[in-house]
């Protein structure tokens, strides 16, 4: 199979606004009982534009003595103050007053995600933004809909004694919560939206590669009316800030998403104080294509799987099973589809892809494909990292893949498919599931019988038919196997956050 060309490149970054300027330029600050506070030591971390390799920001690193700030201010909001004494309306409004604030400032928002991850300005426009906006709504209403249900028991007592019992659910208390770069205001508000709606506290820590966007969420909470200490947001590196959030002792709970890896040292760092913990960690997700389906249309949807936020996305269709049938046809889809895509700088109108999120991923992702071509695999399209400023990476197809390549096995990250045939259903949902994730996985196809079939044997937190990371605030999200555990979203995400109470009274 002959290479396809790599895709054509959009200009150079274009500049920023005014206001963007202004707000990069601020010095290091820590957002600490509902103040902007100098940091205790003097460690800095530059933050970088990924399309043009600038240092754009300068963040703090917060320390241990930080993070003891930050917690001890949480701890005394849960506590004390006026949040506990909150209506769980009055709750509701903060939030959403909180959403309004996002909407009002979407077109700064957006400039600050696509400058500080790398990604499209339109994608951030279409979806970052409103779907964060859209969790806290979502999560709003919640506020004044948790709830518990009365007992009937079958309890022997005394002559003429009954028993009143029911449940109750209370907020947890002080959460850490630790986010990624891929998606970093989204990932912040639906971090933070059940908390607020339960009645928790927050300490966030954005990741410090994609710190902006948190930064000025921080803006907008104290803005909203939130009382001092509901949320505290520290910057820092995952060994230093994270680490000293997760050891604390008066956390109540962690809430992670992020690498498997970074995931079970946090499970077993939180094992002696046997925390609270909910992980979204990565995933391998496959995509299985059925021979009754049109090529031409699941091409485009594969393509978009997989491509989409230039591969960064948990639940990536980073794995393509198709049927031997329509294999040939299917690829060649896709790999058209790879070399119509409009690579470039984020805040270019044309860029339909962006550049990875930094230069280690850029490398990572590279040495999968230099280990997958030294295996035997083949690139059927893309492949090359292009020779300009940028953590960029072209869209890449690769085939003639075994399943004990290290391209097959483990999560890239970026914006590579590998691609295998099939022929029976009992095959593949063996290889889909020869795994050590389960986050999600799309099955295409039009014969309800076979998908029916399949649905069940797939072990994947999430089975998309005939689309891919359709993903809705309604909608538990979570992970099987190494993937994680504790689902986000819905009424699940709201229970996240909660500790369950029973009461059972003599009368």
């Amino acid at each position: 199979m002959n290479a396809i060309p790599a895709p054509h490149l959009a200009s150079e970054q274009p500049a920023i606004s005014a206001a963007v300027a202004r707000f990069v330029q601020r010095p290091p600050r820590l957002l600490i009982n509902g103040e902007w506070v100098a940091p205790h030591g003097d460690a800095r971390i530059p933050v970088f534009d990924p399309a043009s390799e600038r240092q754009i920001a300068e963040i703090a690193n917060a320390d241990a003595h930080d993070v003891d700030r930050a917690v001890r201010a949480a701890r005394a909001a849960f506590e004390s103050g006026p949040w506990p004494q909150m209506l769980p309306a009055e709750r509701e409004v903060l939030i959403w007053r909180l959403a309004e604030l996002l909407e009002r400032n979407a077109a700064e928002l957006a400039e600050l995600e696509s400058l500080d991850n790398g990604k499209p300005i339109a994608m951030a426009r279409m979806i970052d933004i409103p779907g964060a906006i859209q969790h806290l709504r979502y999560m709003a209403g919640w506020a004044s809909k948790i709830e518990g249900a009365t007992v009937q028991t079958s309890l022997r007592a005394a002559p003429g004694t009954k028993f009143h019992a029911y449940t109750v659910r209370e907020p947890v208390g002080v959460v850490a919560q630790i986010i990624p770069w891929n998606f970093p205001l989204l990932m912040a508000a639906l971090k933070l939206a059940p908390v607020l709606a339960t009645g928790c506290t927050s300490v966030l820590k954005p990741a410090e590669q994609t710190p902006l966007t948190a930064l000025r969420l921080g803006e907008l909470i104290i803005e909203a009316g939130f009382p001092p200490g509901v949320v505290n947001i520290l910057t820092g590196l995952g060994e230093t800030t994270g680490a000293a959030l997760v050891a604390h002792p008066d956390v109540d709970k962690i809430a992670f998403t992020g690498s498997t890896e970074v995931g079970k040292l946090i499970n077993i760092a939180a094992t002696p104080s046997l925390k609270r913990v909910s992980l979204e960690l990565g995933g391998k997700s496959p995509v299985i294509v059925l021979p009754d389906v049109d090529p031409s249309t699941v091409a485009a949807g594969a393509a978009q799987a997989v491509f989409f936020n230039s591969g960064q996305v948990c639940v990536a269709g980073s794995r393509l099973f198709i049927q031997r049938k329509v294999f040939d046809k299917v690829i060649e889809g896709v790999s058209e589809a790879s070399r119509s895509i409009v690579v470039g700088p984020g805040l270019d109108e044309r860029t339909q892809m962006g550049p990875l999120v930094s230069e280690e991923q850029r490398d990572r992702v590279m040495a999968y494909l230099q280990s997958g071509r030294a295996q035997g695999a083949t690139i059927a399209a893309g492949g090359e990292a292009p020779q300009r400023k940028g953590y960029f990476v072209n869209p890449t197809v690769v085939v003639d893949v075994n399943p004990d390549m290290k391209i097959v096995r483990e999560e890239i990250f970026g914006p590579v498919v590998v691609a295998q045939r099939f022929d029976e259903l009992d095959e593949v949902a063996k290889w889909a599931n020869d795994t050590p994730y389960g986050l999600a996985a799309s099955v295409w196809s039009n014969d309800l019988r076979a998908v029916q079939r399949l649905v069940p044997k797939i072990k994947a937190g999430t089975v998309w038919v005939n689309c891919h990371a359709m993903i809705d605030v309604a909608l538990p999200f979570g992970g099987y196997k190494q993937s994680g555990f504790g689902r986000e979203q819905g009424r699940a995400g709201i229970e996240l956050y909660t500790e369950l109470k029973s009461v059972c009274m003599a009368v």
